[in-house]
């Protein structure tokens, strides 16, 4: 007999609570929540408190920062994918005025538009938004640091701009879009742009001694986008498994892995860490996970999600710096997934089988290098080389009858099936490449052609 899917094994729930027992304890936080997201369900929760008897729930909502900029995102992708614009629009095109010149929309949701990391000061987290009005009080004199698009430069008020932008298009304001477009669809009813009880306040606890200070809580005002809402654990999970698997209501799942696709290379010594469109990316041990952190002062927050092993975690805490919560967040995932490895689907054949899919699949040589096409279960096609390393993709056919590819090194190219006039496969065209059946037979379709003579041995080659 086994347990249900959604439920998790008694000794797994003990680490999970030692985990942030020990986060809270070392981290010096007045309250930390955590929660697990397991097959499409908040599956665990867990909390601590300095209060004896107090402790915060899933539903108790804390600030969580730059977790917005991913919000902010998925807007920008739903004006993408209603025609309203094109990621590689210069900014100006929508919002025209702000001084940031050719800089994309794209290179603003991978901190690549090479704009300053903050406004110009006060700083902005602790002062209110009302003090800066207009985009130009948030861009400053200077707003472009580095070339747009040559390195990535995490910028917030690149996401100020990316709500602006959305306000421009709907003609309506960030928080109310992303009420009617996000939050009502995913059924995020605790998350906000102002704190609804019951929340945690913020606080900072002294560096060298056991003592608090309440923080301040600002309404940030144009820097909304950047990191004003609060949630909660249970809204955060919603959100994470929308980030897995995408939802038709809100972006679809092919427009969410876009979402997690990184946008432009790290910096030189960062390579376990990368950015999307809105989202971060790490890699933690062995596993990838897609997410993002935040922090205001009185907050620190962590949400990432192993695609792959479909486990997903958040954490929140009531204290400016102490809890690392990004990592205690993968540290949850990593327990669930080693102890309760995702169970994978059984195995079934197609329904029905393709004769003219089965007769591509199988050995095919580019030059002398042997590759293996197979037909995957969603009647997609994969390409791989079958010794050593090598270019290898997934495709997807097209309404035309060729097939574009998904990832790797052929991702957006076109594999073509060409036939012989008797309708035979003659040879498959990859990005301009020529596959063959046989390695350089003299029938076949090789750039350059095939000597006449054919292969040989040692014997047969003469001075």
């Amino acid at each position: 007999m086994t347990s249900s899917p959604e439920q998790l094994l008694p000794s797994t729930r003990r680490a999970l609570l030692h985990r942030i027992a020990r986060a809270q304890a070392e981290g010096r936080a007045p309250s930390l929540v955590g929660a697990v997201a397991r097959e499409g369900r908040m599956v665990w929760t867990g909390a601590r408190s300095c209060v004896e008897g107090h402790a915060p729930d899933a539903d108790t909502q804390y600030r969580i920062g730059s977790i917005t900029k991913t919000f902010t995102a998925v807007l920008v992708l739903r004006l993408r994918d209603e025609g309203l614009l094109d990621l590689n629009d210069p900014l100006e095109k929508h919002l025209p005025g702000t001084g940031v010149g050719e800089v994309t929309v794209a290179q603003l949701l991978g901190h690549s538009a090479g704009l300053s990391a903050e406004t110009p000061p006060p700083w902005w987290e602790r002062t209110p938004g009302s003090l800066r009005p207009e985009l130009a009080d948030v861009l400053g004199e200077r707003p472009v640091l580095h070339p747009a698009g040559r390195r990535h430069h995490y910028s917030n008020p690149g996401f100020t701009l990316l709500g602006s932008l959305v306000e421009a298009v709907r003609g309506a304001s960030w928080e109310e879009v992303l009420r009617r477009e996000v939050l009502e669809p995913l059924s995020m009813d605790r998350t906000s742009a102002r704190p609804v009880a019951p929340h945690a306040g913020g606080w900072a606890v002294h560096p060298w001694a056991d003592v608090m200070l309440p923080e301040p809580t600002e309404d940030l005002g144009l820097m909304a986008p950047a990191g004003q809402l609060w949630s909660t654990a249970a809204d955060l999970c919603r959100f994470a498994v929308f980030l897995s698997e995408g939802d038709e209501k809100v972006l679809s799942e092919a427009s969410v892995r876009e979402l997690r696709t990184p946008a432009v290379p790290p910096e030189a010594g960062q390579w376990n860490d990368g950015y999307g469109l809105g989202t971060q990316l790490v890699r933690w041990g062995d596993r990838t996970l897609v997410g993002h952190t935040g922090s205001l002062p009185g907050f620190v927050a962590g949400l990432w999600v192993s695609v792959e092993d479909d486990v997903a975690a958040v954490v929140l805490a009531n204290v400016t710096s102490g809890p690392y919560a990004g990592a205690i967040a993968a540290d949850l995932i990593g327990i669930v997934a080693d102890a309760e490895p995702r169970i994978p689907e059984p195995w079934r054949p197609l329904p029905e089988a393709d004769r003219d899919l089965l007769d591509l699949t199988g050995p095919w040589y580019w030059g002398t290098s042997p590759f293996g096409l197979k037909c995957l279960s969603d009647r997609g096609l994969e390409l791989g080389p079958l010794r050593g390393g090598g270019r290898g993709s997934r495709f997807v056919v097209q309404p035309d009858g060729d097939w574009r590819g998904l990832d790797g090194y052929y991702a957006g190219e076109t594999l073509r099936v060409v036939r012989r006039p008797d309708g035979s496969v003659s040879h498959l065209d990859v990005g301009s490449f020529v596959f063959t059946r046989e390695p350089y037979a003299p029938d076949d379709a090789v750039p350059g052609g095939v000597d006449a003579k054919g292969w040989r041995g040692l014997g047969d080659i003469k001075e």
